[in-house]
Order: structure tokens, then sequence, then C-alpha cells
């Protein structure tokens, strides 16, 4: 395929911009080291390709994330088919519960526990609260998944909620 005459300036801008965002997203998507990095080559890998086809519609920031999250989802959705271990947003209080989990939650720092946590959400969950935490606000949340603003700003504000409980329920364990 040959490039178009801006796709690879686009892609050096975004990967220069969004390097650390995409490694941040990889860390929160996948706990194995190796399949991690077989990740964010594929997040840069689609991101690079996808700029054949970028309009100018939408901004830099918000393309980039989007073809990053898509390629995350579809690398948890092939996970999940050979793995079967991911839970909901309603399932995630019961973690705090597990000894294994509480246990290994105990062996990691603040960050490390962050990720397992945001790991085991389903990836709707997952993408909402990783795109929260790179400073995005409802709205362009909402550009980037198609949700509304207001169901963003509902479903954080849960997320939240359910992150401070079982991080609090974990400490007191």
């Amino acid at each position: 395929m040959k490039p178009a005459p801006d796709q690879d300036q686009l892609y050096f801008e975004a990967a220069e911009a969004f390097g650390p965002a995409l490694q941040r997203l990889a860390r929160a998507t996948e706990a194995n080291e190796e399949r991690r990095r077989d990740l964010l080559q594929d997040m840069h890998v689609a991101l690079w390709r996808s700029f054949a086809r970028f309009d100018g519609r939408c901004s830099l920031r918000t393309w980039a994330y989007r073809v990053a999250h898509n390629t995350a989802a579809s690398h948890v959705d092939r996970e999940r088919r050979m793995r079967r271990d991911t839970i909901d947003i309603d399932a995630a209080g019961e973690l705090a519960g597990a000894d294994s989990l509480a246990r290994q939650l105990e062996e990691r720092d603040g960050v490390d526990r962050l990720n397992a946590w945001i790991r085991r959400l389903q990836p709707p969950d997952r993408q909402l609260l990783t795109l929260y935490l790179e400073d995005l606000d409802a709205a362009s949340i909402a550009e980037i998944t198609g949700l509304t603003p207001s169901a963003v700003a509902t479903r954080i504000s849960r997320l939240k909620s359910q992150l401070a409980k079982d991080f609090k329920e974990t400490q007191n364990v």
C-alpha cells in the first residue's frame, strides 16, 4: 500500500503527541508484557494505516484515540474468546473479596493496582476510564466512543465510585 502524501507526517505527529497515552492504554489493557508490546505495535500500525483515510473531520487526538481504543478493543475480544475471565462493572466489587487477588494487589504499587483493576472491566468501561485518565472531558470521550456526554459522565462517576470502594475494601483486608 502506497502511503498518502500526508500519511507518514500525520502518523509521526500523532505518535509523538500521543505515544505515551498509547503506552498507558496498552498497559491498562494487557497485563502480559510480551502481548502488551504486540498490542502497542498493533496500535501504531493501525494508526499509521488509518491516516490513509483521515479526512480531518475530527481532531488528530480524537482520531488517534479512536483508532487506538478500537485496536485495544479488538485485542480484548480476541483474548476474551481465549480466556473468558473478564467481568462487568456490577461484578467488579466482588474482586476485593477474592483472597488471591487481594494478595496480588497488596504486592503491587498504586499504578499496577489500578491497571489490574481496569483490565478486569468490560471493554466499554475500560475504554471510558482510560480516556478519562488521559484527561479527556466528557464531550471528547463521547466523540470517540459514540456515547452522549451525559452518559459518559454518568458511567465515569459510577466507575470512580466503584474504584474507590474496591480500593478501600482492599486496604481494609
